[in-house]
């Protein structure tokens, strides 16, 4: 049976002059706190230290407090991030008595207003005698250079990170035909047949099912992620091709070359969708029943796909190209940001 996933041209659209310029979303913030946390966390856990005189290594984060945030204003990229960091270290020095020492590390304002070069970072060690003392020059000097490079990483893991999406073309960036073919909702090379009621004919036949389901998590808000499957120009930008979207009950979608097409049943915002969704390889007329529960937490968006009357032969390519084709999809294009525990 043909795959509808990569190698196979009636699902992979070619990128098209009309699926580009043809967005004019526009972000205001992203939440980078928790994605922050994590990143700093790996940055600095067991980080050994070059030096001559003592074996030192920063063992890792103790306080991590703060926030940070991405937003685009009026097509402008600005980051803000201010945290209060502590680290713990540990060392030995060369041919002294082998008595290990361990002390901190503090970063009292790490934000956007100071340069790293005049990053204020204060080294203290718990026990001070002649060792200890030593100890803590060795880390002054090697130490503070390491918090420096490992923040900076941060800083430019961060703008990397949030900057997906963030910023998509102007209206007067997009081109006139590409216009025309949104309206439409349809790419001119493709042939398309009229829009009529469907024929549902897998009610009665004999077509062997079954039911995918999967849990993922984005970063992004509930509204956020709603919008990404209900918007026509946020379909248009993941998908990389000209869709067919009327996000109403009852309205029609069309997607990936006329490969992916249904009709919504159902629109709760920011809670629900339902769609009936085939894949156009599969029998003629059948239907499978899509129902995606959006679910807002304190920091991310949760996302449970359940997927009834997909064909036996069909499970495993349909669940992997969910994850290709729909949410990794999204999550480039829109930077919703992929966690480390799912990495």
């Amino acid at each position: 049976m043909a795959k509808w996933g990569e190698g196979d041209p009636r699902w992979i659209v070619e990128e098209r002059p009309d699926a580009t310029n043809v967005n004019n979303w526009h972000w205001t913030e992203k939440n980078a706190g928790p994605w922050s946390r994590d990143q700093i966390a790996l940055l600095f856990h067991d980080v050994p230290l070059k030096s001559d005189f003592a074996d030192v290594a920063i063992a890792g984060v103790e306080q991590c407090e703060g926030e940070a945030s991405a937003n685009n204003r009026k097509g402008k990229l600005i980051f803000f991030y201010e945290w209060d960091i502590v680290l713990n270290w540990h060392g030995k020095l060369k041919g002294g008595s082998g008595r290990e020492f361990k002390g901190k590390i503090k970063i009292p304002n790490l934000s956007e207003e100071n340069d790293m070069s005049d990053l204020d970072i204060q080294i203290s060690v718990l026990d001070s005698d002649d060792e200890g003392d030593k100890l803590r020059q060795v880390m002054l000097k090697e130490g503070k250079v390491a918090v420096r490079e490992r923040l900076g990483e941060y800083v430019k893991n961060l703008k990397n990170e949030f900057s997906k999406g963030m910023i998509l073309p102007m209206k007067d960036q997009v081109k006139p035909d590409s216009v025309r073919n949104l309206a439409s909702g349809f790419n001119k090379k493709v042939n398309v047949a009229p829009v009529a009621a469907p024929e549902i004919k897998n009610a009665n036949s004999k077509i062997e099912t079954t039911s995918l389901t999967q849990t993922h998590r984005f970063q992004c808000t509930a509204e956020d992620f709603y919008n990404a499957l209900t918007k026509v120009e946020m379909v248009t930008a993941f998908t990389r091709g000209a869709v067919r979207l009327e996000p109403c009950r009852g309205g029609r979608f069309e997607l990936f070359g006329g490969n992916i097409v249904g009709w919504f049943e159902e629109l709760v915002a920011n809670e629900k969708i339902v769609q009936r969704w085939r894949y156009k390889q599969w029998p003629e007329g059948h239907y499978s029943t899509v129902v995606l529960k959006i679910e807002q937490k304190a920091d991310h968006t949760e996302v449970t796909l359940e997927q009834k009357g997909v064909p036996v032969g069909e499970a495993d390519v349909t669940r992997s190209n969910w994850d290709r084709y729909y949410w990794d999809a999204m999550k480039q294009a829109f930077g919703f940001g992929a966690f480390f525990a799912d990495l």
